[in-house]
């Protein structure tokens, strides 16, 4: 956490500093910057964009599938019990007689 606070203290003071204030308000740099702070997460959605790739060649369920089959197994359970919930219960002793019997 030290190392986190003395970032920011560092950061703080930096961004006092005139030099610094001039060069942010440089409309080359402030586009480099956002440039990249966008680079991690662009990093990672390209990352995860691979690995359904390479799930998919490998004929493999990706995570996002694998949610989607529980959640449909789940609606379809709760379905059933509420049909045998609504279902005239029928006597369990009896049983129906075959023309065999």
């Amino acid at each position: 956490m030290s190392l986190k606070k003395t970032l920011m203290q560092q950061g703080m003071r930096l961004m006092t500093d005139p030099r610094v204030m001039r060069l942010m308000q440089d409309e080359r740099v402030m586009k480099a910057m956002m440039t990249a702070m966008s680079v991690p997460g662009k990093a990672q959605t390209f990352a995860r964009d691979q690995v359904e790739v390479i799930a998919k060649a490998m004929a493999l369920a990706t995570e996002g599938e694998v949610k989607d089959l529980r959640r449909t197994v789940r609606k379809l359970e709760e379905e059933m019990a509420r049909m045998k919930a609504d279902r005239p219960s029928t006597p369990t002793g009896t049983k129906k007689k075959t023309a065999s019997s």
